[in-house]
């Protein structure tokens, strides 16, 4: 895999779109690029939570992430023939941040009912890194069975669960926190959150 290949990054109808969102916003900050995959509940959450105008999508990520030209193609849930829906197109890994209970079964189940779906199913397939930021609680025992039958496969299963030893201030901080663990376990170096044994600056 070259070192330039993209991360797909999904954002489903879990609450917690901005881990999301801050974590394109590092990637594109970063200079790597990122395919996009946003589901029709992940745009509502994107909506209500973060307060952005998806009546016209692309449009939307045009406003709050720069013009594509930064590092970003978007493809619409639907579009099963997309890029990311082959193991031919070289893709570094896939993130779903945040991730719902309903497309954590069906990525379970090999469903491949969308085209986020489909994507998870390449990258396991293809033996690409596969993580997801599971958000829902309390979690019962269909939630826990389908995140364990993932980890089997070696998915990396990264709970939204914010620490508190580093002395967060604000919510950003918190999500900073998380997004930290998702770029450590992307193999992303960063500064996110100062970590354990590490003096403050």
């Amino acid at each position: 895999m070259s070192a330039g290949s993209p991360w797909v990054i999904g954002l489903t109808g879990a609450s917690g779109a901005a881990y999301g969102v801050r974590l394109i916003r590092f990637m594109l900050e970063t200079g790597r690029s990122v395919h996009l995959i946003i589901t029709d509940a992940g745009w509502r959450v994107l909506k209500e939570e973060l307060g952005w105008d998806v009546s016209r999508r692309v449009e939307a990520l045009r406003a709050e992430l720069g013009e594509p030209e930064r590092g970003w193609t978007y493809h619409p849930n639907g579009d099963i023939g997309a890029a990311t829906a082959s193991g031919s197109f070289r893709t570094a890994g896939m993130v779903i941040v945040p991730c719902s209970m309903g497309t954590l079964s069906g990525i379970a189940r090999g469903a491949s009912d969308n085209l986020l779906e489909r994507t998870a199913d390449v990258m396991l397939k293809e033996g690409r890194p596969l993580i997801v930021v599971p958000r829902e609680t309390p979690l019962h025992a269909i939630h826990l069975e389908n995140m364990l039958a993932l980890s089997r496969m070696g998915v990396r299963i990264i709970p939204a669960m914010p620490a508190f030893y580093q002395g967060p201030q604000t919510v950003s901080d918190m999500v900073d926190f998380i997004v930290g663990k998702v770029l450590d376990n992307m193999g992303l170096d960063h500064q996110l959150y100062r970590r354990w044994g590490m003096p403050d600056e």
